[in-house]
């Protein structure tokens, strides 16, 4: 019955130990990530940049500066790394020129691979209160983050086919 235990309990631990995600295999979601956004915002013309679908939606420039600000906001939080913008000023600026928004967008991705590269894997299991609302670890608040600027990338590529730019094709690997 002891070598039961044991070996359930090395059983156990051994698959706890594979199903952890590490931050290597997070940043190469955030390299491919942050490819593929630079993709989206080389597809839209400059005229597209101030593009709004309705008065009431973002343009093209406020989604993807609003992408960046959160990835300041969760990446920061999670690995107390200070960012180099307030909360929300990206998109705040208005900023519609295509190459000032690009290097804002790509200089987010950057501090998010950066901050991540840094950061040590045993950390990432420790809780935090997320913008003092969320208790999670800080792998799934750089997942949540992961997933948010998934999510607004999406929206874009509507904005592309509506002023008649072709979006790229799909990166899942």
């Amino acid at each position: 019955m002891k070598k039961i235990v044991l070996l359930l309990t090395v059983f156990l631990s051994m698959s706890n130990l594979n199903a952890q995600t590490t931050t290597v295999d997070i940043l190469k979601d955030w390299e491919r990530a942050k490819a593929y956004t630079k993709e989206y915002l080389d597809a839209m013309p400059e005229s597209g940049y101030s593009f709004k679908p309705t008065k009431e939606m973002r343009s093209f420039s406020g989604q993807v500066l609003h992408l960046s600000d959160a990835i300041y906001g969760f990446v920061g939080s999670a690995t107390d790394e200070k960012p180099p913008v307030g909360l929300g000023d990206l998109e705040k600026s208005g900023d519609e020129n295509k190459a000032s928004v690009t290097a804002k967008v790509m200089a987010s991705y950057d501090f998010a691979i950066n901050a991540i590269k840094k950061y040590p894997n045993a950390k990432l299991s420790e809780p935090i209160k997320l913008f003092g609302q969320f208790n999670m670890n800080r792998a799934q608040v750089v997942n949540k983050c992961f997933e948010h600027q998934t999510h607004h990338r999406a929206q874009t590529t509507v904005y592309l086919r509506l002023v008649g730019a072709t979006p790229p094709a799909e990166k899942l690997f």
